[in-house]
């Protein structure tokens, strides 16, 4: 009809990305679960999440160890930069999750999500007895490379399926649960399993830590409803979501702003002993206390996800900010302030992560193991730079208070990305705005309601 007013085309496009949305999660939606079965499905996803928490972070705590047993003679010679090198390995795992997810991710539109978790699973858990069995550094660290790599997916995927599970409305509680594990692996796995290894080796840890991923394989196969694939999907579509701009810049905000985070934690054992100077016995206590944190702060994170995820951005940094600069500032002190500043800093890191990775989810739109995958390489981005910038100016003699403040520092800079992204989101969409209304006379009717740019 002539002057009848049509949408612009990129709009049109976003309705039927949005339609072709809802129809594949309708597609893949699992039948209706009784209560007991659905509450143990959710825990067999969460004991892999546990599993791979204990696998990347009882690394951090055990990294003293491993270091005498791989690289004795430099560390007799050494101790500082043979601790600087045993954290390559450290590195390697995190390598490993950043090529891992997006490849797995791809690949997955091939599989049914049921059948891709329970895989992932098993690929975890040979990943893992590598690491055990490996007679020297350079090997040890292929193997924690080779562990990585199932990593992001196995979030990505399990995300989605806890999400899919809980209902509608739940993404932010599905990704919080789906973390919950790793979470609880910090709060009771990592801190047992250094004591553990402090009394038994690094090597018995890691075997422990297999046959958990081994339990996984079966709880998963005897509990996740199967889901079939999605009809009609290819990689190509799955790729094309690297296109967009702003999923990248989201990655840049997690790797930066959370690299922080790592450049301590990985250090926490010689951070404890050299700089609060507590015994060795003291680090599991210290490790619990980060897992505490982050159990805490992933539950928050959840919640106040689904309730605004730009104000969880906007209010999480800066405190995660002020935590960081707290730890430095008391970490010397006492035990008892070390064990506080350890707890307020990963609780304030831990309520940003179900935010962050809802926002990448939301931004892949159908890519969403894509998505959800690229959260954890990310992170793990941030794992690899943290470690790497922790461990450089310990071996360059600065000490190990250094790592904390190149910790606020990226910090900072995060938060700043952050701030950024957010206006230019605002910006962009008050001007779609203002070109709606420039051509107003052309329609019949009211100016539509259009939604500003959702991040």
């Amino acid at each position: 009809m002539p002057g009848r007013w049509s949408p612009p085309l990129n709009i049109r496009i976003r309705k039927v990305e949005a339609l072709m949305t809802t129809i594949d999660s309708i597609r893949t939606a699992p039948p209706p679960l009784a209560p007991a079965r659905r509450r143990l499905a959710l825990l067999a996803i969460a004991l892999g999440g546990f599993g791979i928490g204990a696998s990347e972070f009882v690394s951090m705590g055990l990294l003293p160890g491993i270091a005498h047993g791989l690289l004795g003679e430099q560390m007799a010679a050494d101790p500082e930069g043979g601790i600087a090198k045993a954290g390559i390995a450290i590195t390697a795992y995190a390598l490993g999750v950043v090529v891992g997810a997006p490849v797995l991710a791809v690949l997955s539109v091939r599989w049914s999500r049921s059948s891709m978790i329970i895989a992932l699973a098993a690929a975890l858990a040979v990943g893992t007895v590598l690491s055990a069995v490996m007679p020297t550094l350079e090997l040890t660290v292929l193997a924690r490379f080779v562990a990585g790599i199932p990593h992001g997916a196995y979030f990505g995927v399990a995300s989605l399926l806890a999400a899919s599970l809980m209902g509608p409305g739940n993404q932010g509680k599905g990704v919080a649960l789906a973390l919950s594990g790793l979470t609880v692996a910090n709060l009771i796995g990592v801190p047992v399993l250094t004591a553990v290894g402090q009394a038994a080796g690094w090597r018995a840890v890691y075997l422990l830590i297999t046959l958990i991923f081994v339990t996984t394989v079966v709880a998963l196969k005897r509990t996740i409803p199967h889901q079939p694939k999605v009809v009609g999907r290819r990689m190509v579509e799955e790729v094309v979501a690297l296109r967009r701009l702003q999923l990248w810049i989201i990655m840049g905000i997690a790797a930066v702003g959370f690299a922080g985070g790592f450049a301590v934690f990985s250090y926490v054992a010689d951070i404890t002993t050299k700089v609060t100077g507590a015994p060795a016995t003291a680090v599991p206590w210290v490790l619990a206390a980060a897992g505490l944190g982050m159990t805490v702060g992933n539950v928050i994170g959840g919640a106040a996800t689904d309730r605004s995820l730009n104000k969880t951005l906007m209010i999480g940094f800066p405190i995660y900010i002020a935590a960081l600069v707290g730890l430095f500032l008391v970490a010397h002190l006492s035990l008892v302030a070390l064990l506080v500043g350890f707890f307020l800093v990963n609780a304030a890191n831990s309520s940003l992560n179900p935010a962050m990775q809802t926002w990448l989810i939301r931004v892949a739109h159908r890519s969403e193991v894509l998505g959800a995958s690229l959260n954890h390489a990310a992170f793990n981005v941030a794992n690899a730079l943290g470690a790497s910038l922790g461990g450089a100016v310990i071996a360059a003699g600065f000490g190990y208070e250094a790592p904390m403040v190149v910790a606020i520092a990226l910090a900072c800079v995060g938060f700043t990305l952050v701030i950024g992204t957010l206006v230019g989101l605002r910006v962009r969409a008050r001007r779609t705005l203002e070109v709606l209304s420039e051509h107003e006379d052309t329609m019949t009717g009211s100016l539509p309601v259009v939604e500003p740019v959702s991040v």
